[in-house]
Order: C-alpha cells, then structure tokens, then sequence
C-alpha cells in the first residue's frame, strides 16, 4: 500500500489579499463619448477582478483605474433631462432631485462614481474597491508614475 498523499492536479486556487496586492496594475479610460453605462459597468470589473484568472469572490483582486474626461461622457436618449440623482436629508421636505444635465456641469466625476459604485457589492469589500478608483473631469491626471496602460471599452 502507498503512503503518498493523494495530490489532485485540478486544485481550485484561492487568492489571498498578500498575494492579490503583488500584482495590481493601473488602467487609464478615456471616457470621452462613451455611453455612462458602459464605461461604469467594466470599470466596476476591472475593480473587482473580474478580468483576471485568479479572481476571487471574496477577495479584492481588482486593479487601479483612472478614469479621464469625465466631462465628456454621454448619456442617451433624453436621460440629461428625465434622470435624476435624488437624495434625502431624513428630514420632513427634505427630498432633492438634480437632473443629470445640471449634475454634469457642475459636478461631472460624481455620475461615474456613483454609476460605479452601484455596481460593486455593498459591503466592506465593495467600500475598498472603490477606493482604487479615480476619476478626472479634464484629462490630465496625477498618477502618471504609476504607469497607467490604456484600458479599451
């Protein structure tokens, strides 16, 4: 009888946060003329790690992305008119709605933060990916020593 242990070579891999912190990468967007929705939904899987084979769940696997010309992107049909961000101060009369039209000029970054973070999960893994995220209404950038490589939609 064989004393080796029984080693199975189609093992599932496991990232963990040491390993998965070794390999990130920056990525630039140019979100220029492109529609909202679709530069929030693959920025939001580059930011979990979805594009990688060692993708975990329940690990931050995602890589850095910089976002640029937040200004110029676009969204279709009349939704600059009939989208409307809303918030509410818990108060009675308390309830505000901003058309995407008025939010665009005054503050353009805020459409795509919020489009991409409603697409990550909404726990503590989902508040630390969002933190790999930056994004610029002009197109210039701070994070040009990071090497940033263009990222296509």
């Amino acid at each position: 009888m064989s004393t080796a242990p029984n080693r199975n070579p189609n093992r599932s891999y496991n990232a963990t946060p040491a390993s998965a912190h070794e390999s990130r990468r920056w990525f630039v967007v140019d979100a220029t003329d492109k529609p909202l929705g679709r530069v929030a939904s693959q920025v939001a899987s580059v930011l979990r790690g979805k594009h990688k084979p060692t993708y975990t769940p329940h690990v931050d696997t995602g890589d850095f992305v910089v976002v640029v010309n937040a200004d110029k992107v676009r969204l279709t049909g009349t939704k600059l008119d009939n989208k409307f961000y809303h918030r509410h101060s818990g108060i009675p009369g308390g309830y505000k709605a901003v058309s995407y039209r008025k939010l665009m000029e005054t503050k353009p970054t805020f459409a795509i933060e919020k489009a991409v973070k409603g697409m990550l999960p909404k726990c503590v893994l989902g508040r630390e990916m969002i933190t790999k995220l930056k994004v610029y209404a002009t197109p210039d950038h701070p994070h040009a020593a990071q090497k940033p490589e263009p990222l296509a939609l």
